[in-house]
């Protein structure tokens, strides 16, 4: 059967339907239907034609997803909007393999399988979405269960699964209503029902208040509203000074609200506490003084250096300064490939020469934690929020609560913070810790271990945010164990696929008999 212009439409059409479902979009409800127009035709196809459509499903998905991505470029790294276009629909493209391949073994498995590939599909997709994270460093962004972040007792459930467990009841809702509608048997949907409503209600009753401790404290985020377009090097003396002042301004607001634990985002001013000379020396003795007269703790996203071999290596850091100024230093680990690194360097050897706007960060080797009063607490820098299990294993190393500092400046207004928001919804429901969230120009927040936003800022603003904060030492199945649903998914669909292709080739039958409409 070939693929008729029909198809296509409903196949972008899967994938637009499915982008609305995300932020700033919202339209949340439209990702437990979405998947149906792609089903509904790649089963139908050949898997060579099933890999197109599929293609073109994830192609919209991503153009409309991420269409803040040639900006970036564009402003910050002083390319022709022409090459950023280009580079956008190459990683939209690169990307849309993951639906491509996913429609491909998808539409193959069914020639073998053609009843079980209903029950299927959901492992497969998880499958992929887990390749998605970690393939060529791992680009995990637009997850089908972070559409879900305001829908409190559906996503309880990734305490235990993680966010994939999301994503498979999603993909599973779905397919089962597609074999239903397929094959005239209406139990399998009326059982799928039945899970989503158990899950919902499950997810209700595991919501509890959260009553304070002793072990409870006050905890603030600064948002400076420090525009990306400011470069240290090409400002006067007297504005970053300005900055600075502004910053340390409001954490006096916090502590006279009561705080003692107060978090700076990413880059907010520059600091550097390795750097003994000029403003840096000026900024970090300001900074014990503050911490000194007011017995506050200070989280702070610096750039640190250490000497090595061939110069001078450089961190992107979140270091904690006590009231005492003893100093705890977490290297953020996962970088972002063609912002902070280069990846690959010997293929992708000729983008250093077009844009100078790519940093030399090192990379950090290990997780440490931070302390106050007693409490131990994470600090996931920016990019690092995005991999569940990562940021799982601050939890699982002894974090009773998680701080994240991140610089959305560089996406303005567009979608891009609200999805990195989003994320951040379900490492807390994940773990269940609260988790603080200091943004230079915005999203910050602070949410609780069950997915309340208690407070978040506006885009673009100035403001302090405070909340009672209470530390938790109890680990969720996640936590504990990790993807073994994920992992688990892609040994299931990898052995099917094998036995679906070793049927194949040893029977060379005709297909089974199929249902109503495929």
């Amino acid at each position: 059967m070939k693929i008729r212009l029909i198809d296509i439409f409903l196949g972008i059409s899967s994938g637009i339907l499915t982008a609305l479902s995300f932020p700033k979009f919202n339209l949340s409800f439209f990702a437990w239907i979405s998947l149906l127009p792609l089903l509904f035709i790649i089963l139908k196809k050949s898997p060579r034609q099933a890999f197109f459509l599929g293609l073109m499903a994830g192609a919209s998905y991503y153009a409309v997803l991420i269409y803040w991505v040639p900006s970036v470029p564009a402003h910050y790294g002083n390319l022709s909007i022409g090459i950023s276009i280009l580079i956008y629909l190459i990683f939209v493209f690169l990307l849309a393999l993951f639906w491509a391949f996913f429609s491909f073994f998808s539409s193959k498995i069914y020639q073998s399988f053609p009843k079980f590939i209903f029950f299927l599909i959901p492992f497969l997709w998880i499958s992929f979405e887990y390749i998605l994270t970690y393939l060529f460093t791992g680009f995990p962004w637009g997850l089908l269960g972070y559409s879900q972040y305001k829908n409190l007792y559906f996503i309880q459930m990734a305490s235990v699964t993680g966010v994939y467990g999301l994503s498979f009841v999603l993909v599973l809702f779905q397919s089962l209503f597609l074999f239903s509608m397929n094959y005239r048997k209406r139990a399998p949907f009326f059982a799928a029902l039945t899970l989503v409503l158990i899950i919902h209600l499950g997810g209700f009753a595991s919501i509890k208040k959260i009553t304070p401790t002793e072990n409870s404290f006050p905890a603030s985020v600064i948002q400076g509203n420090v525009s990306s377009d400011i470069y240290w090097d090409k400002i006067s003396a007297q504005e970053i000074q300005d900055l600075f002042g502004q910053h340390l301004e409001l954490s006096h607001q916090a502590y006279a609200e009561g705080s003692h634990l107060i978090i700076w985002p990413e880059f907010s001013v520059p600091l550097c506490f390795s750097c003994s000379y000029g403003i840096y020396q000026e900024f970090k003795e300001r900074l014990f003084q503050f911490v000194q007269k007011t017995g506050c703790t200070l989280l702070l996203g610096t750039n640190e250096t250490t000497r090595a071999e061939e110069g001078v290596d450089y961190y992107n850091t979140a270091l904690c300064l006590s009231p005492n100024l003893s100093t705890s230093y977490y290297y953020k680990m996962h970088l972002v490939p063609f912002g902070e690194y280069t990846p690959y360097k010997k293929i992708f050897f000729f983008i250093q020469k077009m844009t100078h706007a790519i940093g030399e960060i090192t990379p950090g080797n290990k997780i440490i934690l931070h302390q106050f009063k007693g409490e131990k607490f994470g600090s996931p820098i920016c990019y690092e929020i995005i991999f569940p299990n990562l940021v799982r294993k601050f939890v699982k190393k002894g974090a009773n609560f998680l701080v994240t500092i991140t610089n959305d400046g560089w996406y303005g207004k567009s979608s891009a913070p609200y999805q990195h928001f989003s994320i951040s919804v379900l490492r807390a429901v994940e773990n269940r810790r609260y988790l603080l969230r200091a943004a230079t120009t915005g999203i910050s927040g602070i949410i609780d271990p069950y997915g309340h936003i208690l407070a978040k800022s506006e885009l673009m603003t100035k403001t302090c945010l405070s909340q009672n904060i209470t530390p938790s030492r109890t680990l969720t199945p996640y936590a504990k164990h990790g993807d073994y649903l994920s992992i688990g998914s892609l040994t299931f669909g990898s052995i099917f696929l094998i036995l679906s292709l070793r049927k194949r080739k040893n029977e060379r039958k005709k297909r089974p008999s199929k249902g109503k409409f495929f």
